[in-house]
């Protein structure tokens, strides 16, 4: 056994020495440059989104869109206190530094007006803004882009007063600055223009409330909203008709539109790329890995990677890229729609959740105590219900979020899912075995995601147990509710294969470290699931479910050496990841750097506080404690409660066990060192526990009568030794 465990640790060590030691492809164009080479204009319209453009009244911003590359914008920079937004200084600040920035005080304050120079201008409290960044978690270095458009030689010039934002210096100087596109007329000597169209945000702010009736957000469709739209559509009219031939132009609806009205919401915003490299069609970057999506923070790299000039140390975007089909605007509104219906639903949706568990665990606890045979319902419901959790990003297949009540329609689509899935589970010869039906739901939930991340993670955006752009804490790989999901399934498929073949054990060994294996590569591999804190968790959990499938005794050393060698191979990926080029790294190189620069700390730091803060989710919280409730002291002492339901599982696959302490300890590692803390345990029970009442109620309807001289033994004390 210690030279199987040994042999699958070597496994994953040679795949990580492998991508180690091929040859790192050459550094980008912009890196070798030491001049500018290009010419860019950038014209930032905070506020503006993809159900503003229409032909009529925005030709200019509808004909560009036509001529270019487009996608959705995730804006999300560091939010005022109170708004979840990015108010209009941080969005034009975040393209100063290339990292999400704050705009200091309460609320969103208005721009500040900069005062003017020998052709120049000045930003009035800089100082405060710098301040500001050092506060924050992201540490933010101001006027990075213009130090380093300057440093290769390009003169930058600004206009309108949050342009001046962007492109000032260190120092908080603007070296050419114009209030207005008619003041600087020829824009041939620049090589970076940052243009302002600001008059979504401003009149959004400034605006009568009147004019906003029906709009209580202020960000809506309100007729000073579509006026305001028509204006900035006029102002980047006047700055196309100066942009020099040959030039790049990048559109960018920088912020939010936070409004005076009662709770302000942050959107996906506009993005357009046109000349330059950018013909018609969907624009991408290696921050999403998602068609016609991607960030704030891109615009600064892709302004230097146009330019030829070296990305700076601390910009963490990625230059945009074109290809593709192009997508329609009304594509591009809809993926804005659903991430509004997403930050609906979410809440209730795991409110209704919980509950639905709730009242399934108290129901089978009383069935369990007061009736010998159970009725199959009871297994099939159980089925049904480990298959929610897959289901959740299933239903990701079906629009639910474009139907007149979309709350209703996840609900129906993910339970539709759920009983298609549990009809796989009864429809072969399976179904008879005690592992049979839950060996199905686990292998789908496995196998499903497994394929999503390779193919783009595509189920995973807008999900309810997913990631949404609109935040951008993640756009690819796998997310901590879907590593739970993944996970559980697999371990449970791994007990379940053990089973299986449990009259051959070495090719069962074979089998389950194999599939194992793939499955932690498909979890941690940076083009696949990126996953940091879910690599060792995983590790430990498969190796906890191999050792007990054969029968070793998993001991505190042997659980520490398991440990020792997730870490281990968790940091040769990102290691690995860190050696290939800035511009094709994921966050595990880019974690790798900012240890090297010294800010490793205030990640891990960031990422504790996040853990704890998950405490505070009582839903999920009281859902992990009663389902283990359920698991331990229903399920496992039937003694106490009168019917032998997990030990009768556990006699007909004590394989079971080995499943549920290996799912058990990926999911209890997982809180401890993932950011989303408590979902983690939460999501991988809703999977475990339904599967394991399943199996149950199979061994209770086919076991003997109990009588009194047979009383039951607790659950487990006919299995292999373990803990």
């Amino acid at each position: 056994m210690r030279g199987r465990l040994a042999g699958f640790f070597a496994s994953i060590l040679v795949l990580v020495v492998a991508a180690l030691v091929l040859p790192a492809a050459p550094a980008s164009a912009a890196r070798q440059a030491a001049a500018v080479t290009g010419r860019v204009v950038v014209i930032g319209v905070p506020g503006l989104r993809w159900d503003d453009l229409d032909p009529r009244r925005t030709p200019a911003l509808w004909g560009l869109a036509a001529r270019g590359s487009s996608a959705s914008l995730s804006t999300r920079a560091v939010p005022p206190e109170g708004l979840p937004v990015t108010c209009p200084a941080a969005g034009w600040l975040t393209v100063s530094a290339g990292q999400r920035a704050k705009a200091p005080g309460p609320g969103c304050a208005p721009l500040p007006e900069p005062v003017t120079a020998a052709g120049g201008a000045t930003i009035p409290n800089w100082s405060e803004l710098v301040a500001a960044q050092q506060a924050s978690p992201f540490k933010a270095r101001l006027g990075l882009l213009a130090d380093a458009v300057t440093a290769a030689g390009g003169k930058i010039a600004a206009i309108g007063p949050g342009a001046a934002l962007a492109a000032a210096d260190r120092s908080g100087r603007v070296a050419t600055y114009a209030a207005t596109p008619a003041a600087l007329p020829d824009l041939t000597p620049y090589a970076l223009v940052v243009a302002e169209a600001g008059e979504i945000t401003r009149t959004q702010t400034d605006g009568p409330a009147d004019d906003r009736a029906g709009d209580p957000a202020g960000d809506g469709g309100g007729q000073a909203r579509r006026a305001a739209v028509s204006a900035a559509d006029r102002t980047v009219a006047e700055v196309l008709a100066r942009v020099p031939a040959g030039s790049a132009v990048l559109v960018a609806g920088l912020s939010d539109s936070p409004g005076r009205g009662e709770g302000p919401i942050a959107h996906l915003h506009v993005a357009i790329a046109s000349g330059g490299p950018y013909g018609h069609g969907s624009l991408t970057a290696a921050s999403t890995r998602q068609r016609a999506l991607v960030t704030i923070t891109d615009v600064t790299t892709t302004v230097t990677h146009l330019l030829g000039v070296p990305t700076p140390e601390g910009a963490v975007g990625r230059a945009w890229s074109g290809g593709g089909d192009a997508p329609s605007v009304a594509e591009l509104a809809d993926a804005d729609l659903a991430s509004q219906v997403l930050r609906e639903v979410r809440e209730p949706f795991f409110i209704t959740l919980v509950a639905a568990q709730l009242l399934f665990y108290g129901l089978a606890a009383l069935m369990i105590r007061r009736y010998r045979r159970m009725p199959t319902t009871t297994r099939v419901v159980a089925t049904v219900s480990g298959a929610l959790p897959v289901s959740i990003f299933l239903a990701q297949l079906v629009p639910w979020w474009g139907f007149a009540h979309p709350m209703p329609a996840l609900l129906g689509t993910i339970l539709g899912f759920a009983v298609l899935v549990a009809g796989l589970a009864y429809a072969g010869p399976w179904r008879r075995h005690v592992l049979g039906p839950p060996a199905v739901v686990a292998g789908i939930s496995s196998l499903a995601l497994l394929a999503d991340v390779v193919t783009g993670s595509r189920l995973q955006v807008n999900a309810v147990a997913g990631y949404e752009p609109v935040t951008g804490g993640r756009f690819y790989g796998f997310g901590n509710m879907a590593f739970a999901v993944y996970s559980t399934g697999t371990i449970l498929l791994l007990a379940a294969v053990a089973c299986a073949l449990r009259r051959r054990p070495r090719l069962a060994v074979a089998v389950c470290l194999a599939y194992g294996l793939l499955a932690i590569a498909g979890d941690g591999w940076p083009t696949w699931g990126a996953d940091f804190g879910g690599v060792p968790s995983f590790v430990l959990g498969v190796a906890v479910c191999v050792l007990m499938v054969t029968g070793r005794r998993v001991s505190v050393l042997r659980l520490g050496l398991v440990a020792v060698a997730g870490v281990v191979l968790i940091s040769l990926i990102a290691v690995a990841d860190w050696l290939r080029p800035a511009d094709r790294r994921t966050h595990l190189g880019a974690f790798v750097q900012q240890i090297i620069g010294g800010e490793g700390g205030s990640v891990v730091g960031r990422k504790l506080g996040a853990m704890l803060h998950t405490l505070g989710n009582l839903p999920l919280t009281l859902l992990s404690l009663v389902a283990l409730a359920f698991l331990f002291l229903v399920l496992a002492r039937p003694s106490r409660w009168g019917a032998p339901a997990l030990s009768l599982a556990y006699e007909r696959a004590p394989q079971l066990r080995a499943g549920l302490f290996g799912a058990l300890t990926s999911a209890f590692a997982g809180f401890l060192i993932n950011d989303s803390g408590i979902a983690i345990p939460a999501m991988a029970l809703t999977v475990a526990v339904p599967l394991a009442l399943a199996a149950s109620v199979h061994a209770l309807q086919t076991a003997p009568p109990t009588t009194a001289a047979r009383s039951s033994a607790p659950a487990g004390a006919t299995a292999p030794p373990s803990l």
